[in-house]
Parts: structure tokens; C-alpha cells; sequence
């Protein structure tokens, strides 16, 4: 490390007051020596991994996420720890466990989730300890500066200043400009399956520090507490749930953006827009990669003849990572004919009041749409005897996040449809409760001008139908760290 990253060995017990900004000062460093020297190797991170500063911001990360309700094998919560030991003295434990070398993961404990959309098929979850947790949470905030130098543009999943609707809008730019064949892609279970000596591999390609290594690859090799009760190991994969398992999952799925970018780069010969047209005269294909997290699609102006090949040069190159695309699931589709990516359905359409002009729209998929509506009729049985005021709490909560996730998309009419549907779900559900007829529903909704919204104890039903529609701009995204590029 330079001169100007002092060591940590004398850092005080307790955490400071200044530590989310020394943290962040940390980082932008690690990220600005990352950046400019892509062949640099970092052998001096494990005092930064056990500073009190980074573990005093991985603890709050940790217990103001939602998951800090939820115990792990041992059984323990953040708000048990806050009552019984104290964060201070919890961390303090943690520095000296990690910093003399006994700390020791825990197997994570699995909990098995319904897959959204209604398909039956479950989702493996992985709940590590809170100690495992903020351990690493505090690796993430050492390595990820790091590797996020070395990240593609095409990559969006779990970066910092990155988001979905990023991806969408990549998608939405080149499927305007006749890339409209494409590789719809998915890779079976890829959480469960990543080899562990390929990760390891590209680790170690940007960090020496044994103590770091041998901390992430105890991470892997934790092992699972299953539903059952069962300890079972794990050979492969890095556990959904983890804190560390995104960035781990980007690393090993970087070879893969690697692969397909190369040539955007300067110099490539699909770096500059002459160049690519130069190529396609020569019946030659272009792409784009656009990858959130394992999900991700690749666009080709070409034939689809070319995308064939190219989904055996995918293949091919997440072989080594001990991944593998699933032949169901993998699918090479036609713009016009549409695809889902992410929650949305984008397919060419022709405009509104044309004949022949064809524009890319993105519209609320299926699937997102039979979950909400599930979720509402959970909610709202004719049998249920939950307490109105409460249900109206929670599907104002539920619709609120969904309409702010899809309201860049063709949403205004799919929006409508909803309001109808819920406004209809709640009023049966009262009047089977109540016993009221019809005209004790008009009597509680009914106005001279017209109906009032449902609302009771000072809660109204959010009107989803109300939340205004704009497209979602492509931009120019940030540095997570704006001070990186400081000299």
C-alpha cells in the first residue's frame, strides 16, 4: 500500500466518531489506486477489513436493514445483541476474533422461498449469523472499491449508484437502433453452482493479502444449516442472503461482461459507431451485453444465425466458472416478438396512429403483475377479520414500491386496472365482513359529487392510478465515490 494509507494496528478499541467518513475516504483511495493501475495487486487489507471505523459502519449497515429482524443458525438478533451485550462490546469481540485469526463463520441457515409469479418453484436463501454478517459487510467495503475499477459499464446488479431501470434504458437505446435480435439468457442456478477455485482465482488476480483470502474463502466453504436441521457443506456457490455473495457473484460473472465488451473498448473495433457500421458492411454482427447480476440479455444487430453462435461462445466461456445456461430457459427471441428482462415486457409495437413507424416500448410484465394482484387478494379474503386500518397500511406500502419501480414504463392504462381491481377486492372484502347490502356500501362511499376515497382512522387507500408516468432517462452514471479521482 502507498504511504499515504496509514496502517491500522494501533487503531483505538473503541469506534470513532467520524467513521462512515473515514470509510469513505478509505474507499475512494482503494478506488483510485484501483483505477489507475489495472494490474495492481493489493497485499495490505486485512487492517482495513478489522478497523473499528469500517466495522462501526458494516454494524449499522447491518442492523438497519431489514433483515436484522431475522436470526441466523445461532439463533441471535441485532436487537438481542443491542439488549444483552451492546454494539460496541459485540464489535469489539468481532475485532479481536478477526484480528488473532479465530473467527470462525457459521453454517448460514437456509430458509426456502416461493419464486414471484406464481410458478410453485422455490428460491434457496441463505441467513448467515449477525456476526457473519457484519464481517462481511466490512470485507464488502474493502474489496468493493476495488473490483468496481475493474466492472464494465453493461454490468447494473448490486453496483452502488446502479439501478434496474439503468439496464432498461441500455436496452431500450440499442433496441431503437437495430439491435433487434436477442439472446434472452438464463443461467441455472448460478448462486448455487459457482465454482470456488475459479472465484478464488480472480480474487487473487487483484488481492495478495493471504489473511483477506483465506477470510473470503471461509465465507464459501461455511456450509448450510438446512430447514430440516441439517448441516450440509458447500462445495460451490456463495449462499443468496450474503451480504459478500453479490459482489462474489459480479467477480466470478465478470469474465462474462469481459468477454462480450472487449471490443467496446477504446480501440476495439466496435468502439466507435464508424467502425461498427464498417463491420455490419461486411455481414458481420455487433452487440451489447446488458447484465443485472445473473439475469442479463444480449442484443445483436445481425441474423439470428449469429446469435446461435454466439450463445455457444457464452457458453463456453462460463464453463470454467462451473456455470451453465439452462436450455429451458434460454431463448433467442425477435424484438418484435418481445421478452421480459427484470419485471418489464419490451417489444417493438407500432406507434399509435401510424401504419408502418415501429418504436421500442417497455411495458409491466405479466408475472410482477399476478404477484401484486396475489398479494392483494391475500390480503382482502372474504373471510379474513384483519382490522381494515391495518390491511389499508399494507397495501398502500406494497403498491407504492411497485408503481415507483414500474412507473417508467407504459404503465398509465396497467395502473388504472389495478386501482380498479383493489378498490373492488377491499369493498367485497368489507361487505362480506359487516354483512352490509349494497346500499350500506353507498351509505359509507357514496357523495352527492360522486365516491370518496376508502379510508379509515385517518389511512385512505393510496390511488396507484394517481402516480404520474415518465420514461426513465439513460444517464451518465456517477462515481460511487466522488472524491476517487482526487490527486
Amino acid at each position: 500500500m502507498p504511504k499515504d494509507a496509514p496502517l491500522n494496528s494501533g487503531a483505538p478499541e473503541q469506534p470513532e466518531a467520524g467513521s462512515f467518513r473515514r470509510v469513505s475516504e478509505m474507499q475512494a483511495k482503494l478506488h483510485r489506486w484501483a483505477s489507475a493501475d489495472p494490474g495492481r495487486r493489493f497485499d495490505d487489507l486485512f487492517n482495513l477489513v478489522h478497523d473499528p471505523a469500517t466495522l462501526r459502519v458494516a454494524w449499522e449497515r447491518v442492523a438497519t436493514n431489514t433483515g436484522a429482524r431475522t436470526a441466523g443458525s445461532d439463533g441471535v438478533t441485532v436487537a438481542r445483541i443491542e439488549r444483552e451485550i451492546g454494539a460496541l462490546e459485540f464489535l469489539g469481540g468481532i475485532r479481536r476474533a478477526v484480528k488473532d485469526g479465530s473467527f470462525r463463520p457459521q453454517p448460514v441457515r437456509e430458509r426456502l422461498i416461493p419464486k414471484p409469479g406464481g410458478s410453485g418453484k422455490v428460491r434457496r436463501l441463505g441467513i448467515p449469523t449477525v456476526a457473519d454478517r457484519v464481517v462481511q459487510a466490512a470485507l464488502k467495503l474493502v474489496l468493493e472499491p476495488i473490483f468496481e475499477a475493474d466492472f464494465h459499464p453493461v454490468s447494473f446488479g448490486f453496483r452502488p449508484k446502479r439501478r434496474a431501470h439503468d439496464a432498461i434504458a441500455d436496452i431500450h437505446l440499442f433496441g431503437s437502433r437495430g439491435y433487434e435480435w436477442v439472446l434472452d439468457a438464463d443461467i441455472e442456478a448460478c448462486f448455487d453452482t459457482i465454482d470456488h477455485a475459479a472465484l478464488m482465482d480472480r480474487v487473487r488476480a487483484r488481492v495478495t493479502d493471504k489473511r483477506v483470502l483465506t477470510l473470503v474463502k471461509s465465507f464459501l466453504k461455511a456450509g448450510i444449516l438446512t430447514e430440516l436441521g441439517e448441516e450440509r457443506d458447500t462445495p460451490t456457490g456463495t449462499p443468496q442472503g450474503g451480504i459478500l455473495s453479490p459482489l462474489l457473484a459480479n467477480i466470478a460473472l465478470s469474465v462474462l461482461d469481459e468477454y462480450l465488451h472487449r471490443d467496446w473498448r477504446p480501440g476495439g473495433w466496435m468502439s466507435t459507431e464508424n467502425r461498427r457500421h464498417r463491420h455490419r458492411r461486411l455481414g458481420l454482427p455487433t452487440w451489447r451485453l446488458v447484465r443485472y447480476a445473473d439475469d442479463f440479455v444480449v442484443m445483436v444487430f445481425g441474423t439470428r444465425d449469429h446469435v446461435v453462435t454466439l450463445r455457444e461462445e457464452v457458453a463456453q466461456v462460463l464453463a470454467p466458472m462451473g456455470l451453465r445456461l439452462s436450455p429451458a430457459k434460454t431463448r433467442i427471441v425477435h424484438i418484435a416478438d418481445g421478452f421480459d428482462f427484470l419485471g418489464f415486457r419490451i417489444r417493438w409495437r407500432i406507434k399509435k396512429g401510424t401504419r408502418d413507424q415501429w418504436r421500442l416500448y417497455t411495458f409491466i410484465g405479466d408475472r410482477p403483475l399476478r404477484s401484486l394482484k396475489a398479494r392483494i387478494r391475500a390480503l382482502t379474503r372474504r373471510t379474513s377479520q384483519q382490522d381494515l386500518r391495518a390491511v389499508l397500511i399494507r397495501i398502500n406500502r406494497i403498491t407504492r414500491g411497485w408503481a415507483e419501480y414500474f412507473r417508467h414504463a407504459v404503465a398509465k392504462h396497467t395502473f388504472d386496472r389495478i386501482a380498479y381491481f383493489i378498490w373492488w377486492r377491499i369493498v367485497r372484502w368489507v361487505k362480506t365482513k359487516r354483512r352490509w347490502r349494497w346500499k350500506d356500501v353507498h351509505r359509507w362511499l357514496r357523495t352527492p359529487t360522486g365516491w370518496r376515497p376508502i379510508a379509515v382512522d385517518g389511512i385512505e387507500l393510496r390511488n396507484i392510478a394517481a402516480t404520474p408516468v415518465t420514461r426513465y432517462r439513460r444517464r451518465s452514471i456517477p462515481s460511487p465515490w466522488p472524491c476517487a479521482n482526487r490527486a
